[in-house]
């Protein structure tokens, strides 16, 4: 290969990393499926995983996307091939989403990436009901029955409930399928039927209310696979096979694989019970969660016999506390996460929480003047009273007379002096002489103590903004948080999707009300103890010089 091939191929390569599907589609994402920090170490390739991506606030730009999700695509690593998916929920005004999408193949030991794309409010309408399932026999979601809440067949084999049944919208993945003993049923169909000595799996996720009676999780003729006793248990395939225990009052993945002559049960992605079986032959109706009071999602019935690898897949990425999925930020937010977290937590705040917000930036700004203000005016009445002190104790027979050579106009002693002074000439006589009775030496302390008590109030007035801003701003930063984690929890549990991944911006966003608060209540404290400490200084230079003022003029004046 010579110098000018090697530069062509270097010149393509960044052109094909950084591929765009559609220019019409503004924004794109990046969605990676890492299996090793999921904690799944694969055996062997998986091919055609339907993996759910959970978009919120968090990692996706609701604004910028059109408000029924029509634009959304996801596209292959090759920026070319459209992957089938099928959007459960899409809600704008909360800021949730959950879309299923079949991935080609994950490797062992290699990430895998795919790309969302959106912001086309023009997109031409899809079918976003898309048959998924990796080649599936059924498969319910649950979040598409509320419109006569019959569930209904994902995998595009038509093989619907024959009868309604109650959802609860706040489930594990969006909506769930919440039944009260009575199962669901689906049809006597060719392609559900179970041939003697094939293949067959079944998994769901299951929150049963209570565990004392027998549960039918899938039951077809002579095949159930049940919970009895608190344990798995799979029938009518040979011996009964036992294995994993089930609880009351939580999600937990269950599925059971038959093949080869041989059966796995699973428990949250564990194998945790295995054993020789056959499958018995059977066309007649499927019934499953006969006997469930609880929560149902995620039901998946195969004609094949699922992996450990397929199986150990669908918990890391359905789960509550999932990893497999991550939903990296688009070109436009790589370059502004340079700005750091605190970017994410002002784009995750909600109204209230900029409501409480702006009244901390405006006692702040308040609280930062006031403090600018009497630090100013602090420091020049107190160097202004240094000055006039100096020359108040060097006088002796002029000690009235101070006023005539300078002013102070900063001076809190010196407006003292000058009190004391107009109370002092009102008893001079006619030819200046001045004679003062105990009686007017009490009026003229009353006289001049008026004025300290005024000079007082003009040294503390406005600290009274700081009080405020120390003892209010923390609890106002409170209420912020707490309205918005309120907020937060209310729209999860209206979207359904308790994902940590969708709850975690809010609640921090949530937290920065608080910090707001913090940060105008601790500059404040630190600023109020500073200047309270220099005008407790002032107010007590004030005490003495009014004392020896008084003194000194009953030393030389009084009778």
């Amino acid at each position: 290969m010579n110098i000018r091939s090697l530069l062509l191929l270097a010149a393509a390569v960044p052109l094909t990393a950084n591929a765009w599907w559609n220019e019409a589609w503004t924004t794109q994402h990046t969605v990676e499926l890492d299996p090793l920090a999921a904690g799944v170490e694969l055996s062997a390739p998986v091919e055609r995983v339907v993996v759910p991506v959970r978009l919120h606030s968090g990692n996706f730009d609701f604004l910028g996307a059109r408000g029924d999700g029509g634009d959304l695509r996801f596209i292959a690593d090759d920026d070319t091939t459209p992957l089938p998916f099928r959007l459960e929920r899409y809600d704008a005004v909360n800021e949730l989403a959950l879309a299923w999408v079949e991935v080609p193949r994950l490797a062992p030991g290699e990430k895998t990436a795919i790309k969302l794309y959106s912001g086309n409010p023009g997109a031409p309408v899809e079918p976003v009901e898309a048959a998924i399932g990796a080649g599936s026999t059924a498969v319910f979601h649950f979040g598409d029955s509320a419109e006569g809440r019959v569930p209904q067949d994902a995998s595009g084999n038509a093989h619907h409930a024959q009868a309604a049944v109650d959802i609860e919208p706040a489930g594990l993945l969006g909506a769930s399928a919440r039944l009260t003993g009575t199962g669901i049923v689906l049809s006597p169909s060719p392609a559900l039927a179970l041939g003697a000595g094939g293949s067959f799996s079944f998994s769901t996720w299951v929150r049963p209310d209570a565990i004392e009676l027998p549960i039918v999780l899938y039951r077809q003729g002579a095949l159930a696979l049940r919970v009895s006793g608190g344990e798995l248990k799979l029938e009518g395939a040979g011996q009964s096979l036992s294995g994993g225990p089930v609880a009351a009052g939580q999600w937990q993945h269950v599925a059971v694989s038959v093949g080869g002559g041989e059966a796995a049960l699973y428990v949250n992605g564990k194998r945790t019970g295995a054993g020789a079986a056959v499958l018995p032959a059977a066309a007649g109706e499927v019934v499953i969660g006969d006997g469930l009071r609880g929560l149902l999602d995620m039901v998946v019935v195969d004609a094949v016999a699922r992996s450990a690898d397929r199986i150990r897949l669908e918990v890391a990425s359905q789960g509550g506390d999932a990893r497999l999925v991550r939903v990296m930020p688009s070109a436009g937010e790589v370059a502004e996460e340079s700005h750091g977290y605190l970017g994410i937590l002002v784009a995750n705040l909600t109204i209230d929480a900029w409501v409480v917000i702006v009244i901390l930036m405006a006692m702040f700004v308040i609280a930062a003047l006031v403090m600018v203000v009497k630090a100013r005016m602090i420091s020049i009445t107190d160097a202004d009273n240094r000055v006039f002190l100096n020359r108040f104790r060097l006088a002796h027979e002029d000690l009235l007379e101070l006023d005539r050579d300078a002013v102070h106009p900063h001076s809190s002693l010196y407006r003292l002096y000058q009190a004391g002074l107009r109370e002092i000439r009102k008893r001079t006589d006619a030819q200046g002489g001045l004679s003062l009775s105990g009686a007017s030496l009490d009026a003229i302390k009353a006289s001049i103590d008026a004025d300290m008590v005024r000079e007082s109030h003009r040294l503390n007035a406005k600290m009274v903004m700081l009080t405020i801003a120390i003892s209010g701003g923390p609890f106002l930063g409170l209420l912020g948080t707490v309205v918005g984690v309120m907020i937060t929890f209310a729209a999860i549990a209206a979207a359904g999707d308790v994902n940590v991944n969708a709850i975690a911006p809010g609640i921090a966003a949530a937290l920065l009300a608080t910090v707001a608060g913090l940060a105008v209540a601790i500059p404040a404290l630190f600023g109020y103890n500073y200047l309270a400490s220099r005008i407790k200084n002032i107010s007590a230079d004030m005490q003495i010089f009014v004392d020896e003022f008084v003194t000194r003029v009953a030393e030389r004046h009084a009778r």
